[in-house]
């Protein structure tokens, strides 16, 4: 019999952002934006731990103020990914574990999608999962909405910012936006920092295509669940109507 392994959700909560700097720190109804998400993220009945991972003394601060379980990692980071890593080392995690990525500008996140995004990996052979929904051609046709297709057994075939698949007989496709949630076995982790940049990553800045262009598979889950993440002051508004069930 399998034994589902333990999962870990952990939020990468950077200080500076060349859009919204200090946006951890946004109040959203009367909280911090990454109190909303931690909040949300417990919600998940499948992990054993969920906590926060920053780079800065104000959020780490704010954090222990609010009870939030929080880890103080590095600030030359590259990526989320990496500080996840860090967090999950300093976690001393066990090596058959699941961590999970958890975007930290999101906090309307549906807990649904990460109880969707770890199932998978009751089977031994799934080393990576990622999230991707159904999405209108004219969303595809938006390159900072990123695609993906997939084989029949789920397995992700390429990712990009470019409309895939191309139809050339102009029929209308079916196109799956990719949902940025991630969840590794902590070995894979381990490896995916150790590989470098790689060529498909640096062209199309997808961080996952590295696992692809390094053959290590990543298992797509579909989702009816939408994603609404914080880019900028203003997509404020919007999530708190969402929050409050006004949206």
């Amino acid at each position: 019999m399998t034994t589902f392994p333990k999962c870990y959700g952990v939020i990468p909560a950077r200080y500076k952002s060349h859009r919204f700097p200090g946006k951890p720190l946004a109040e959203i109804l009367g909280k911090p934006m990454f109190q909303h998400v931690f909040e949300r993220a417990k919600q998940c009945p499948e992990f054993t731990q969920v906590i926060l991972a920053t780079d800065d003394h104000r959020i780490f601060s704010a954090a222990e103020k609010l009870d939030v379980s929080v880890v103080m990692t590095r600030n030359d980071h590259l990526s989320g990914t990496d500080r996840v890593l860090e967090a999950a080392m300093l976690l001393q995690v066990p090596q058959n574990a699941v961590i999970v990525n958890i975007q930290g500008d999101e906090p309307a996140l549906e807990p649904a999608m990460l109880t969707e995004l770890v199932r998978p990996f009751v089977e031994p052979e799934v080393q990576v999962t990622t999230l991707a929904k159904k999405i209108s051609p004219e969303e595809a046709g938006n390159p900072d909405r990123v695609k993906v297709v997939f084989a029949k057994d789920r397995k992700a075939l390429y990712f990009s910012r470019a409309p895939i698949p191309h139809h050339r007989d102009g029929e209308t496709e079916v196109f799956y936006g990719h949902i940025g949630l991630y969840a590794f076995r902590m070995n894979i982790l381990r490896q995916f920092a150790k590989l470098g940049r790689s060529r498909l990553e640096i062209a199309e800045k997808l961080e996952q295509l590295r696992l692809l262009e390094n053959g290590i598979p990543i298992h797509v889950v579909k989702t009816d669940y939408q994603s609404v993440g914080v880019d900028r002051p203003e997509d404020i508004e919007t999530v708190s109507k969402i929050l409050t069930g006004t949206l």
